[in-house]
This record gives structure tokens, C-alpha cells and sequence, in this order.
């Protein structure tokens, strides 16, 4: 259950991106309406984090193993590290992890999205990013994206992204970077990006980038969190310091969303991969994208 009474109808007139309640302030709805994030800062608290980061480390090193969740490692450290927190760079969709779900539960949390997707709400995706010092092979910068890319469900205007840093997060260990204002663009073709090295598999991303468009770099300190819109163009940097840069969060959507089918439109190539990928993993033979 969440606190605030917000009506999921959005308002004619200013703020499409957010509702009415007594959460956010009209600054605070102002700018996101205007760059499509917003950062609240110390949201989550250190005690959270550090029981997160307890249960990572669990599952990198086998203790506990959640069902269905897809656990990223760069195999190229496995031989020097074997199984530890130096090899995972990401756990996805963790939700039979109860501890790592938690975060999809705090109340302070929920009483954010609540702003953005009304009250009833479902946790679409969730991911805890543990970016790994990084070479010149940048194997761990995530091409500039929309979320939405992934997502077979609208409207957009109803899924926002909730993202903590479990520590600081700057330019040297590779902060998230993004573009003001593009939540407010439909939604891009992308594909893999024509780099030198190695591309991670799904790390998808645009295929034409407007570089002329300003970039922010979202500097945050430990249990800082920052809510965005599905259609914002955001991506993040190398880390070149020699420590981690760990992250937790989650894609909630209200339940009023509904599927859409993806074929003939630009998602459809990411479902024949995700296909392929499902199909390996799980020898299943009739799968779709939602």
C-alpha cells in the first residue's frame, strides 16, 4: 500500500509527467517535467544499502542462488578471481530475491513512483549494477539508450525508472549520464553500437546520437536516488578508478499499463534476440517478448 491520494488521470494543463499529490513540490514536478528526471538525495539508508551489498556479494560468491535471475559476469576474470564481487557486473530481475526485492518495497521509495505511475503499481525490472574497473576495452560503458527500448507495455508517461547508488557516483567510476528534456522524443531505433571491443550482449544503443545535445553527468552520493522517464536518452561512463560503483533499481509501471505486440516496429529485432537467448537458456519453444 502507499500513502498519498494522487489521481491517475493527468492533469490538463501543466504537468503531464506527474500527479497531483503532496509529495513533490511544483519545483520538483517543474523540473522533471522539463528534463525528465529527478534526483532525491539520501533516500535510501545506509543500513539498506549495506544489507544489499551483503546479499550481492552472497550471490557472487554461490551462496545463495535466485531463481530466474540472470547474474552478468565478465568472464575474462573469472580464472583470476574465481567467484567473488570482481567478476558479477550485474544481477537482473531479482525479484525471488527477498532481500534484494526489499528495495522494491520501501516506503520512501514507493511514495516517489507513486508520483509518476499512481497507486497501484507493479516492479517491472530489476537490476543491482556492480561496474567493474574498466581497460581500454570499455566493456562496461552502456551506450546512450531508452529504457523503453526494452519495455513491450505503455504508455511510457506511465513507467518510471527508480535508480540508487550504493555509493558515490561520479565522472571517475562512471556515473549516469544524461540528456535534459528527451523523455519528450518517441522512441529511437537502436542496436548494437559499431565500437571497437567488445559489446556486452542487449546493451543496446541508439543508433543515431545527436551529439550536439547537452549531456548532465549525475554526480550522487551513497543512498541517492533518481526517478526517469522511460524515453530519456541516458547512458554511463567507464569506471577508471580501481574500485566498484554499485547500483540498485528498479523499472515500476502502474498496473494500468498494458502489452503491446512489438511486431513491425522498431522493438521487434529485440525480441528475436531475446528469443534466441530464452530458447538456449531454457530450451522453450513458444516465447514472446512480454
Amino acid at each position: 500500500p502507499t500513502s498519498a491520494q494522487v489521481s491517475v488521470v493527468p492533469q490538463p494543463g501543466r504537468f503531464r509527467y506527474t500527479l497531483d499529490n503532496d509529495v513533490l513540490t511544483t519545483e520538483q514536478r517543474q523540473f522533471y517535467e522539463d528534463n525528465g528526471y529527478l534526483l532525491i538525495k539520501k533516500l535510501v539508508s545506509d543500513e539498506d544499502i549495506e544489507r544489499f551489498r551483503k546479499e550481492f556479494v552472497r550471490i557472487c560468491k554461490k551462496e545463495v542462488n535466485p531463481p530466474g535471475a540472470m547474474i552478468m559476469k565478465d568472464e575474462s576474470l573469472r580464472s583470476q578471481y574465481g567467484q567473488s564481487e570482481k567478476v558479477v557486473n550485474k544481477v537482473q530481475d531479482f525479484q525471488e530475491d527477498k532481500e534484494l526485492f526489499r528495495y522494491c518495497t520501501l516506503p520512501e521509495v514507493l511514495r516517489y513512483v507513486e508520483c509518476f505511475t499512481g497507486p497501484n503499481i507493479m516492479a517491472m525490472h530489476t537490476m543491482l549494477i556492480n561496474k567493474l574497473p574498466d581497460s581500454d576495452m570499455q566493456t562496461f560503458l552502456h551506450p546512450m539508450h531508452q529504457d523503453l527500448h526494452y519495455f513491450p507495455f505503455r504508455p511510457a508517461d506511465l513507467i518510471v525508472c527508480s535508480w540508487t547508488a550504493m555509493e558515490r557516483a561520479d565522472q571517475d567510476n562512471g556515473c549516469l549520464v544524461v540528456q535534459p528534456g528527451t523523455h519528450k522524443e518517441p522512441l529511437k531505433p537502436h542496436g548494437y553500437p559499431k565500437w571497437e571491443g567488445k559489446n556486452n550482449k542487449l546493451f543496446h544503443g541508439l543508433l543515431e546520437e545527436d551529439e550536439k545535445s547537452p549531456k548532465v553527468h549525475v554526480v550522487m552520493e551513497k543512498g541517492d536516488t533518481v526517478f526517469f522517464h522511460p524515453l530519456l536518452i541516458h547512458g554511463s561512463g567507464i569506471n577508471k578508478t580501481s574500485g566498484f560503483r554499485k547500483s540498485i533499481s528498479c523499472h515500476f509501471a502502474s498496473s494500468e499499463c498494458y502489452y503491446i505486440d512489438v511486431k513491425n516496429t522498431i522493438q521487434e529485432h529485440l525480441e528475436k534476440e531475446l528469443v534466441e537467448m530464452v530458447h538456449k537458456k531454457y530450451n522453450a519453444t513458444s516465447v514472446e517478448l512480454r
